[in-house]
């Protein structure tokens, strides 16, 4: 096999149902594998590791001279991305709103049970658009203070920018680029438009907080409010359906780890955490070489594109037993689900609760459950997750 064409052929939807042994291909090939287009590609743990936590290594466009409009923290470097990220989590988590995240769990508890109580026994239901889907876009709406109503234009923008967002290889469609940045433009302007209906008049929503900030130091410029709050939107809820899916995937794919979960339903936080490596929600994430640099004994420019793909790491043998193994009683899950370095997705703890909660609830149903086909997939390698998933139940 042509290892030049590695990224080609995992960013091929053709790949999508199981991209994993071109990941074992991949971290055969070598540490670092340079790629037709120009890019390289890093599968192993410890080099993915190593790099996540590199200054070096950027996540800005910039670094390579694109010009851009707003960037959210994701794509942002120190100094920037500390600011920006400290002032979109003030209102969010620790230390400044420790109680945010905990007091979702009642709510959290109460739209699982309303989506379970419309699962009927006995019809075949769509596991993506009846249950994993909606949980965490209303999580996520009532945090942010949007009416769920709403979700039908998020939806819209979501999927424009998160195909933008993609992974691929060379260079990317002008029409895929200026539909991303329209739905930016368009949802980052929507959520603006609410945050200033409760200038003065707050909610108990992360909006209200932005626009409710008494410190002027401490507030968002309008740009930062409308990229941040589109971000929060986002990560909020794409990587979680993503998460929930692969589970009950997993599970109903595997029913001797179905049964010993439901014999033991206290190892559900460690299954999360081994679905976090097994399935992760996030297969590939790009870097920028702020210099010229040596990768494990690879010279890569300054510039070029380096892809580290997460997934592979997860599965590198030289650090998990067994990695092609579900095992939800892993002792040890240093898993890049959530990634690692500066970067590491401050959602995640939100993202556990709903996922426990949400494969808890769905273990009794699970037992007698059945797949009825293999699911097709979303279009995105960044990522990866069922668009569909038709159970009978």
């Amino acid at each position: 096999m042509d290892t030049m064409t590695l990224l080609a052929r995992i960013t091929d939807y053709a790949s999508r149902p199981n991209p994993y042994p071109l990941y074992a291909e991949l971290r055969d090939a070598g540490r670092v594998v340079q790629q037709a287009d120009g890019s390289y590609l890093v599968g192993g743990y410890h080099d993915i590791a190593a790099l996540l936590h590199d200054p070096r290594m950027s996540v800005d466009p910039r670094t390579r001279g694109e010009t851009t409009h707003a960037l959210p923290f994701l794509r942002l470097d120190d100094p920037e991305h500390h600011r920006l990220r400290n002032l979109a989590m003030r209102p969010f988590g620790p230390p400044h709103s420790p109680g945010r995240v905990d007091g979702m769990r009642d709510e959290i508890a109460r739209i699982t049970k309303e989506l379970l109580e419309s699962l009927e026994a006995g019809r075949q239901v769509d596991i993506v658009d009846d249950f994993a889907y909606p949980l965490p876009v209303s999580v996520i709406c009532r945090l942010l203070g949007v009416p769920r109503e709403d979700e039908p234009l998020f939806r819209a923008w979501s999927d424009a920018l998160v195909t933008a967002a993609d992974v691929k290889a060379g260079d990317e469609s002008t029409e895929t680029r200026k539909a991303g940045e329209q739905a930016q433009t368009e949802m980052g302007g929507y959520l603006v438009n609410l945050a200033e209906r409760r200038r003065g008049a707050p909610a108990d929503d992360l909006l209200s907080a932005f626009v409710n900030e008494p410190d002027p130091a401490l507030r968002l410029t309008q740009e930062e409010l409308a990229v941040t709050a589109v971000l929060l939107l986002i990560a909020g809820h794409e990587t979680t359906v993503n998460l929930i899916t692969n589970g009950v995937l997993t599970l109903l794919r595997q029913p001797e780890q179905l049964e010993l979960l439901q014999r033991e339903p206290e190892l559900l936080p460690r299954a999360v955490e081994e679905l976090l490596r097994f399935e992760p929600p996030v297969h590939i994430r790009e870097r920028i070489p702020h210099t010229d640099m040596d990768i494990a004994g690879t010279p890569v420019p300054a510039t070029a594109s380096v892809f580290l793909v997460l997934a592979s790491g997860n599965r590198d043998p030289r650090r998990f037993h067994e990695p092609d193994r579900f095992d939800p009683t892993r002792p040890d899950v240093q898993h890049f689900g959530f990634g690692s370095g500066i970067h590491l997705c401050y959602g995640g703890p939100l993202a556990r609760i709903e996922a426990q909660d949400a494969l808890g609830a769905l273990l009794p149903l699970l037992a007698t459950a059945r797949l009825v086909e293999d699911p097709p997939y979303r279009q995105s390698a960044m990522l990866r997750g069922p668009r569909h998933l038709l159970v009978q139940l």
